[in-house]
């Protein structure tokens, strides 16, 4: 998931169509299980790590990609953090640092079934960090709008099959307005 997302629709066609799928329950597992391999490699940059993303909401289907937001003191300890997270399969995306500046990110997978993980390194407490949550957060306590979502994300995925930039753009209205209520009850 990508709030905010400054990308443009591309006419570039994908491999693999984008498919939502229901939600599965071994979803928080897998996060669990690799914050811990996180945790074994980078535990001194860390200040928290967080499940984000639709996979971190009971019930809501999403791409099978468990979305990681660790939480670091300041974002040029990411720099640290790269050759440590390699050696548990992790690979650096330095592209995304012009169009995402307040995040470094990582991935990892998705050629090994079942093992797919963006991770997104940010600086704990800002923007990025309490953005993400307060979405989480409001999916996780509002099942009507988290099923509302799902339906969304179900339908963009058929009309933008091979276009994920155009996919994740169409999701920011929905995305924002629910940033803004759950910003509301949180005053």
């Amino acid at each position: 998931m990508s709030l905010n997302s400054p990308f443009k629709p591309k006419k570039r066609t994908l491999k693999v169509p984008i498919k939502v799928f229901d939600y599965d329950p071994h979803w928080p597992k897998m996060f669990q299980k690799e914050k811990k391999q996180i945790l074994s490699v980078i535990s001194s940059k860390v200040t928290a790590i967080e499940h984000i993303g639709s996979t971190a909401v009971l019930g809501l289907g999403a791409k099978p990609i468990i979305d990681i937001m660790i939480g670091i003191y300041q974002l040029s300890d990411a720099q640290d953090c790269v050759k440590p997270l390699e050696t548990i399969g992790y690979e650096y995306v330095p592209e995304y640092n012009t169009s995402m500046p307040e995040r470094r990110y990582f991935r990892k997978g998705p050629n090994e079934p079942n093992k797919h993980f963006h991770l997104h390194m940010v600086e704990h407490g800002g923007q990025f960090w309490k953005r993400q949550l307060l979405f989480r957060d409001y999916l996780r306590t509002h099942p009507d709008t988290a099923s509302e979502y799902y339906k969304l994300k179900k339908e963009l995925a058929a009309e933008h099959r091979r276009n994920r930039e155009a996919y994740t753009n169409a999701k920011t209205s929905f995305i924002e307005s629910t940033i803004s209520k759950a910003s509301r009850i949180n005053k």
